[in-house]
């Protein structure tokens, strides 16, 4: 008879390996492709060293022992492997742990059956098979547990696959409501999408209306059609007041706007950058411009459309025609540019500083302007300001109210959001997310911290497909113009960044390649003073 206690430890050692998985699962949004294809990519993940040479070592002893005690032993030794086996891996820095949501535990449940009922057939099938108990066969029970805690990642997967029908009908009754709630209420609707800048853009929005008009925007960085029924049935279910509802929407395929827009018909769309940022999942920027383009064509034709006419692709949008009421803003163009080519707003006499920026907004049909100034950095924050004023002008707000609120603004969380320590040293949050558009405002921003030490610490870009590496150079050469000092988080990622920096003339001494942010951070407390700055550019999930 096979030890219960052996079969046992595996069991939980299973359990322990389905759970630790959930977190990267979760981590890829329960896209069981996208999971695996992370979980195959190296070996490590799918095949970790200790677990194996513990379980090969426990066989090896067990063959080596004398036929006399053989038996009596080979348990004990199968059974100290196992536990040295299912281990937990060494704790390491978790920027995003499992958040044990109904979700989660109906997972964990269902993933934990699939498991025990595998287990449980597999030793089965071995008790009827090799009834003897001898070597053979407790080595063989102890190779089935083996596999089984190895093909954790595969239960996760099956039972996502076994909850689905159950999940579906949850999201079914959440949307319900949600579009219920919506439906009473039946506020105005602000859409915002891009590859980047929706949700300083919301907020900025938000902030701006709110001056006049109750408005309520999705919170963070909901924009997924889940996360916005959530906050609707959170927030407004007994909240009947707002008058304008923004709805941040992002996409990692076609079609995700799309429905998403069927929860929340807009009224009113905003459209802020089109780049590589997700290229990876996209596969070209036309599919990222398609996707994006959802938006605008579930405007009705009573609708307004506000495009940033300084991005090319979204200037094809524009130039589409739909819907008959367009706001295009540039801070590009000239009046007489912006006039030639039928813009509506412009920014010119643009100033940056580290205390904010200021501009001129310019309506250009009627010439009406004023001076805007606000507590943010970031030049791309201006095409930000320029779309939100050209959406509450539109909205019957008189541009002076405007222009005060813009005064009030703060940044988003952890997009570019300076602040300074009680030791003197700047710091400057910019590790939401990274792209080629905003890495250039953020470098520029601390290159002008001149009264001491730049420090620069990234991960670098990801996500950006067949431009990743190109894009991740640029950033390397822009990095040795306006940084005295580099931290690279992760060898792998890092290497075109690194590559590119030592193709400058940049001191190499200054360059640091480390494996965790939190090595990067201890680095910094130790070494910077008063009058030193450090940007914060990117911060990797777990799962890189």
């Amino acid at each position: 008879m096979l030890h219960p206690v052996l079969i046992s430890i595996w069991l939980i050692g299973v359990w322990l390996r389905i759970y630790q998985q959930a977190q990267f699962y979760q981590i890829e949004e329960y896209m069981s492709g996208r999971y695996l294809r992370w979980l195959l990519a190296e070996r490590a993940r799918a095949l970790p060293a200790r677990p194996l040479l513990a379980w090969l070592f426990g066989i090896v002893l067990c063959i080596l022992l004398s036929e006399e005690t053989a038996i009596q032993r080979s348990h004990l030794v199968l059974s100290i492997a196992a536990i040295i086996a299912i281990l937990p891996p060494p704790r390491r820095e978790t920027k995003k742990p499992l958040i044990i949501t109904s979700r989660v535990k109906r997972l964990l449940v269902s993933s934990g059956l699939i498991a025990l009922l595998v287990l449980t057939a597999a030793q089965t099938w071995l008790i009827v098979s090799a009834p003897a108990d001898n070597i053979v066969t407790i080595s063989a029970s102890a190779a089935i547990g083996f596999v089984c805690f190895l093909l954790a990642p595969l239960w996760l997967v099956a039972g996502n696959a076994l909850v689905q029908p159950l999940e579906a009908a949850i999201r079914r009754r959440y949307l319900t409501q949600a579009a219920a709630v919506l439906q009473q209420i039946n506020p105005k609707v602000i859409g915002i999408t891009g590859s980047y800048g929706k949700t300083t853009t919301k907020q900025f929005l938000r902030d701006i209306l709110s001056a006049r008009y109750h408005t309520y925007a999705t919170p963070k960085s909901y924009n997924t059609l889940m996360g916005i029924s959530l906050a609707i049935n959170r927030d407004l279910a007994d909240d009947f007041r707002a008058e304008y509802f923004i709805s941040e929407m992002g996409a990692y395929v076609e079609g995700e706007i799309e429905r998403i827009c069927q929860l929340t018909p807009p009224d009113i769309a905003i459209i802020t950058e089109i780049g590589p940022q997700h290229l990876e999942r996209f596969g070209s920027l036309e599919n990222i411009k398609n996707a994006k383009y959802e938006l605008i064509k579930n405007l009705p034709p009573a609708g307004v459309a506000v495009f940033n006419w300084d991005n090319p692709y979204i200037r094809e949008m524009a130039d589409l025609g739909y819907p008959a009421t367009r706001l295009t803003v540039s801070r590009e163009l000239t009046i007489d540019q912006a006039k030639a080519r039928d813009l509506t707003w412009i920014a010119s006499d643009i100033e940056e500083s580290l205390s904010g920026i200021a501009f001129r907004a310019t309506r250009v049909s009627s010439g009406e302007n004023t001076s805007i100034s606000a507590n943010i950095v970031g030049a791309h924050n201006i095409t930000n300001l320029l779309l939100c004023i050209a959406l509450a002008y539109h909205e019957g707000m008189p541009l002076r109210d405007i222009a005060l609120r813009v005064r009030s603004l703060r940044p988003a969380e952890s997009r570019l959001a300076p602040r300074t320590t009680p030791a003197g040293i700047t710091i400057i949050n910019d590790a939401y997310s990274a792209n080629p558009a905003g890495v250039v405002s953020a470098l520029k921003v601390l290159g002008m911290h001149d009264a001491g030490r730049r420090l620069l610490i990234t991960p670098g870009m990801i996500e950006l497909g067949e431009l990743q590496e190109s894009e991740n150079r640029k950033l390397g050469l822009l990095a040795a113009k306006q940084a005295t000092d580099i931290i690279l988080i992760g060898r792998s990622q890092t290497a075109p960044i690194l590559a590119a920096l030592q193709s400058t003339t940049f001191d190499q001494d200054r360059v640091q390649v480390l494996d965790s942010l939190q090595d990067a951070v201890s680095w910094y407390q130790h070494n910077l003073q008063a009058g030193d700055a450090v940007l914060f550019l990117n911060d990797l999930p777990d799962t890189y």
